[in-house]
């Protein structure tokens, strides 16, 4: 019989892989509700906390959820249940459920990062740091995005595919490309239209990402294939990333990977 594991030494772990000060300045990673003492009965893990999530983590008697997004971004001044946030929170610490993030800290780190993911998804090799930034306390590559290559060079159309099959979406948002080969592919989970110029600083031929505004297809200038694959679509194997290191870690309390489809983005 091996020793309970406590909360504390769950989120020791998490933040060996994704220590929390790589978290971007607006970020809220960590742990948001839960006693650190308590012994862990078992994980759900989720690319979103919403109320299905909490639901799901009760029934199969998971008490934390560890979600790549925070529930809490912003200071809450009362817990009336009228907003969706709040009834995340109540139910959660009314349920003795943990909730524990682990989102740019996530975004940050190369390996068995968000970024790391989707390039592995995609089938590129030699990745690396698409934007590097200097971390005294951190002993390997730190940063955002990732840059890397494919095995061949592909067309547009094999390419807008190799998306959609890989990446599980149905629309792709792309700027106009004119069926130039594609080989060296930046990626950045989530909403990562800043890297653009470290994208194009790394002559990458095309940049996937999510969030992209109208007048920011503009700025790829015929120069890069910018690829806007859907926010969600982009990180949703993070859930997988996420429970895979957790059962390689822990054994002596189940994981689950979430069945809800937190998406609120619909396509019709």
């Amino acid at each position: 019989m091996t020793d309970p594991v406590t909360v504390a030494e769950l989120t020791r772990f998490l933040e060996s892989i994704a220590p929390l000060h790589l978290q971007e300045s607006y970020d809220n990673a960590g742990l948001l509700t839960g006693n650190p003492a308590m012994q862990v009965t078992g994980v759900m893990t989720s690319l979103d906390m919403l109320e299905p999530v909490i639901d799901e983590a009760i029934e199969k008697g998971c008490n934390v959820v560890v979600a790549h997004h925070p529930i809490i971004f912003k200071g809450l001044k009362r817990l009336t249940g009228e907003h969706y946030v709040e009834r995340v929170v109540i139910k959660a610490i009314r349920a003795g459920i943990a909730l524990y993030a682990i989102h740019t800290n996530l975004d940050s780190v190369l390996n068995h990062g968000v970024n790391e993911r989707i390039a592995q998804q995609l089938g590129m090799t030699h990745l690396r740091i698409l934007d590097p930034k200097p971390s005294p306390e951190a002993t390997g590559p730190v940063g955002i995005g990732v840059v890397g290559e494919l095995a061949a060079p592909i067309s547009f159309n094999a390419f807008i595919q190799l998306l959609k099959s890989r990446m599980g979406c149905s629309v792709v948002r792309h700027t106009q490309w004119d069926n130039r080969p594609i080989q060296k592919i930046a990626v950045c989970g989530g909403s990562g239209s800043f890297l653009l110029p470290r994208a194009m600083a790394e002559q990458a031929d095309a940049f996937v990402t999510a969030d992209y505004k109208y007048h920011e297809f503009f700025e790829a200038d015929g120069r890069i294939l910018i690829a806007d694959i859907g926010h969600f679509e982009s990180e949703q194997f993070t859930i997988n990333l996420l429970d895979e290191l957790i059962r390689n870690k822990f054994s002596n309390f189940a994981s689950h990977s979430t069945t809800v489809i937190t998406n609120p983005v619909k396509y019709s």
